[in-house]
């Protein structure tokens, strides 16, 4: 293959891959320990939540709210101990509480749209 082939491919290439990587983080992560908050907001959802500790275990409350009439639901995916868990608001102004607790002193927390 020649070399300026070759480039092209390759330049291609990383674009298509920063692309695929952008499209799959379509959404806002805060990775936290004990004691921190965050409020995050995309298009079409926002979502406010806190991560408390005890000795064993890590709580995290908060709300997700659905923002657009777009027919998609906000959506926030809390990860923490191995497990997965979730809370949907779906539908333009509708606001859902959750509180999830895990083992353990961290949990992932995303917002999303679906």
């Amino acid at each position: 293959m020649p070399t300026a082939r070759k480039a092209l491919t390759s330049l291609l290439s990383a674009i298509v891959l920063a692309g695929g990587l952008t499209i799959g983080a379509a959404g806002q992560t805060n990775a936290a320990g004990c004691n921190t908050s965050k409020e995050a907001k995309i298009r079409g959802a926002q979502a406010s939540w806190k991560l408390t500790c005890t000795t064993k275990s890590v709580r995290v409350t908060g709300w997700v709210e659905d923002t657009s009439m777009d027919g998609k639901c906000a959506i926030v995916r809390v990860v923490g101990g191995g497990t997965q868990k979730t809370k949907k608001a779906c539908s333009s102004g509708v606001r859902e509480q959750f509180g999830f607790t895990f083992p353990g002193k961290t949990a992932e927390v995303r917002l999303a749209t679906v």
